[in-house]
């Protein structure tokens, strides 16, 4: 009987001081500050469009494009931004956009060309750049199998005096 008495006022005073933390948690919670929301300032400015990237001199390096924007309370609706078009890029196809091309083809003997396929790397500035492009080349000097008396004649040398 003894030992029920003791399990009893161990299990109620596991119990007090159960509801004495919570009572110091739940104080200590309610003594901290919420921080005020942020207040979100909604605008009408609509997003930046920008132009493609013009360079300063000749088709590549440092150059400018212009953005704008609309929007009646935006207190800046254009800006120019400076920008950079790689030399090494293929202008053809923007100059803005990177591709990742594939080895050369086989020269096709009718066209005397032949062609790669790239696949768009990296487009700069958000461009608006083909996912896929082709290119073609000409093959350069085509051998043709020389007759046998072509040889001699080369052999040939004639002077004129």
């Amino acid at each position: 009987m003894q030992q029920l008495q003791q399990q009893r006022r161990m299990f109620t005073a596991a119990l007090l001081a159960l509801v004495f933390i919570l009572a110091a948690v739940s104080t200590t919670e309610a003594g901290k500050k919420e921080k005020p929301e942020k207040k979100v300032k909604k605008s009408d400015c609509g997003e930046w469009q920008w132009s493609v990237c013009v360079p300063t001199s000749g088709d590549c390096g440092l150059g400018t494009r212009e953005g704008t924007r609309t929007g009646a309370e935006c207190k800046q609706t254009t800006k120019t931004q400076k920008c950079k078009i790689p030399c090494n890029w293929k202008k053809q196809f923007g100059a803005e956009c990177k591709y990742q091309f594939q080895a050369w083809g086989e020269c096709d003997l009718n066209t005397a060309l032949k062609t790669r396929t790239g696949n768009l790397k990296r487009a700069l500035h958000n461009a608006d750049c083909q996912k896929t492009v082709t290119i073609s080349k000409p093959c350069g000097k085509l051998t043709k199998p020389k007759p046998q008396d072509s040889r001699k004649e080369s052999t040939e040398c004639i002077y004129l005096i």
